[in-house]
């Protein structure tokens, strides 16, 4: 199986895919993270990046959704992407704002949903964040770095987590949400603490989709998974019997 490169230290080097099919619109994201200095594969299509990710995957994905013809291209996209990598952060980029589009992008894996209209200097502070979660699963191995809660155990050296001993397979992001809730159970998080933990800036319906996605992920091993309760008008909490 190909990983993306994401051994590679700081910024420099790291290569970020953006798939774009308007040319004037992809020089204007690439021109911007060249600038910090970034590495950049450039897609139009569906095929040119599956092309390309067959060859070796890059350390982070920018996706638009409509690909020209290929209305939901970028779906796809991301779908085949996560079958590689689990790791691998993959963020949409996109004029399609519904929250319909926003709950199926982040069911098939993505760690981000962005439109359009974000500033230049609020992506590139997204995609540092991303980069500085790989390099924090990167640091050197403690003695503690397996945490048990109950039927639950993360293991922090592997960026593996399991369920009554059957593995769940979680994006960065969803790792260290349910890192944020377990470490400390009975403990409720808000949604800017969630982010604050897992080195995230995203928006409270993004948190939400993730909680969602989530629930559904551990309800497919367990029918009676009630582990991570809403506590409304305040946040979350893992909750450990």
């Amino acid at each position: 199986m190909l990983q993306p490169q994401e051994q590679r230290g700081g910024t420099m080097g790291k290569t970020i895919a953006i798939v774009e099919d308007e040319p004037s619109i992809r020089q204007n994201y690439a021109d911007a993270l060249k600038k910090h200095g970034y590495q950049i594969e450039q897609y139009g299509n569906r095929k040119e990046a599956m092309d390309g990710f067959g060859k070796r995957l890059p350390d982070l994905a920018l996706l638009d959704i409509g690909l020209k013809d290929d209305i939901d291209g970028g779906f796809e996209l991301c779908r085949a992407l996560r079958v590689k990598s689990t790791t691998l952060p993959i963020i949409f980029l996109t004029a399609r704002d519904s929250d319909l589009d926003t709950i199926s992008g982040l069911r098939l894996g993505a760690d981000d949903y962005l439109t359009k209209d974000i500033s230049l200097p609020n992506l590139c502070a997204r995609i540092s964040a991303f980069f500085r979660r790989l390099e924090a699963l990167q640091q050197p191995p403690k003695q503690d770095d397996v945490i048990k809660r109950g039927h639950l155990t993360l293991d922090m050296n592997r960026f593996a987590v399991k369920w009554q001993d059957h593995s769940v397979d979680l994006t960065l992001t969803e790792f260290w949400i349910v890192h944020s809730l377990a470490l400390r159970p009975g403990h409720v998080k808000n949604r800017d603490q969630l982010m604050g933990d897992a080195k995230i800036v995203v928006d409270d319906a993004t948190v939400t989709s993730h909680i969602k996605r989530l629930r559904n992920k551990f309800l497919q091993l367990d029918a009676k998974f009630d582990r991570i309760d809403t506590v409304y008008g305040m946040g979350y909490r893992w909750i450990d019997t």
